[in-house]
């Protein structure tokens, strides 16, 4: 289970300041669905799709899908204040549950919107995310529910002031018989060892593990949904490397509790770390990429904007992506944050 959040608002400059909600929106291209027209094809058992069966959006559309989200991520109420820490926790749920050697699961179809992997203990809460989601859906729906759920990981990472993602279209949607089995997701109050099992079974390294795990910057867990309480930094919608300074600098205590077993920090009572959490800085591997990234947030960005990138890719066929893409030529974009486009 991996938890989430993020923010880091980059203030806007130049004329784009003085627009008012509408005309910024209308600026971002956000509301604007029409340009796609979707042939529907049968899928193919293996989760390729042709030509036919995906949209062939450009970059521009792609950009307009982004922003109606972006436009949406902060709703004071929620959490902390925005939707970002669920959304990249859909994308990684969506995405964590592949197969290297059977071929199952991941991005590929979005099985998540069915019974019984909708009702898995490491979804729950979930809902709030993909119910977030359905106004985008209905604003471009040529877009499959497997991109929007992935590409609003993306958008959420940005906005709050993580890397730039390179994202690409193509995953197809697929039907409840192909839910993921449950288990193949994190269980928080487990060891190295059972890092080392999910993860490798995806394709992972250890050096990924613990970028991937840097996402713990974000959001925070709860009794409701995890059983866990809390979040892990001081700055939950935040994208920092702060997580990692935590980790190795401050003082964690067992929490007394009737909950399950996690960690809390000597100093606030305000924080907490998982089992696996502190797994990262025990084990001989994990602890060296967590001093990397204490000490440089830029090395952590970097390898965390690439193997979240193949993390979203998980599961889906090579032929997908030039099937979803006007050019057809699969290759990644990097989608503009809307801070980038205001200046």
């Amino acid at each position: 289970m991996l938890g989430w959040s993020v923010v880091g608002i980059v203030a806007a400059t130049g004329a784009f300041l003085y627009l008012g909600r509408e005309d910024k929106k209308s600026a971002l291209g956000v509301g604007e669905s029409e340009g796609i027209s979707k042939t529907k094809g049968a899928k193919h058992k293996a989760g390729a799709a042709s030509a036919s069966d995906l949209s062939a959006g450009t970059k521009a559309d792609y950009q307009k899908v982004y922003n109606a989200i972006a436009d949406r991520l902060e709703q004071e109420g929620y959490d902390d204040g925005s939707y970002g820490p669920v959304l990249v926790r859909l994308a990684w749920h969506s995405s964590g549950t592949y197969c290297k050697d059977t071929k199952t699961g991941g991005s590929n179809g979005a099985t998540m919107r069915f019974a019984p992997e909708s009702d898995h203990g490491a979804n729950a809460g979930l809902k709030a995310a993909r119910d977030f989601l359905e106004p985008v859906k209905a604003m471009f729906p040529w877009v499959t529910y497997s991109d929007l759920w992935t590409l609003a990981g993306v958008v959420a990472v940005q906005e709050m002031g993580g890397p730039q993602i390179a994202w690409r279209p193509g995953r197809s949607d697929r039907e409840q018989e192909h839910c993921a089995p449950d288990g193949r997701l994190p269980d928080g109050d487990k060891e190295q060892d059972h890092l080392r099992f999910i993860f490798y079974r995806m394709g992972f390294n250890d050096q990924e593990i613990v970028a991937l795990s840097g996402a713990h910057a974000l959001g925070r867990c709860h009794t409701d949904r995890s059983g866990f309480e809390g979040p892990w930094t001081h700055s939950p919608i935040s994208f920092t490397n702060q997580y990692y300074d935590l980790l190795l600098n401050e003082k964690w205590n067992w929490k007394k509790w009737n909950g399950p077993k996690q960690y809390i920090d000597k100093n606030t009572g305000g924080l907490m770390m998982l089992t696996t959490d502190m797994a990262l800085i025990k084990d001989k591997s994990f602890r060296p990429w967590v001093e990397k990234y204490a000490k440089d947030e830029e090395a952590f960005f970097a390898d965390f904007s690439n193997v979240f990138a193949k993390l979203l890719e998980l599961g889906v066929p090579e032929e997908n992506f030039k099937a979803a893409e006007a050019d057809h030529s699969g290759k990644p974009y990097k989608l503009k944050s809307t801070a980038d486009q205001e200046n």
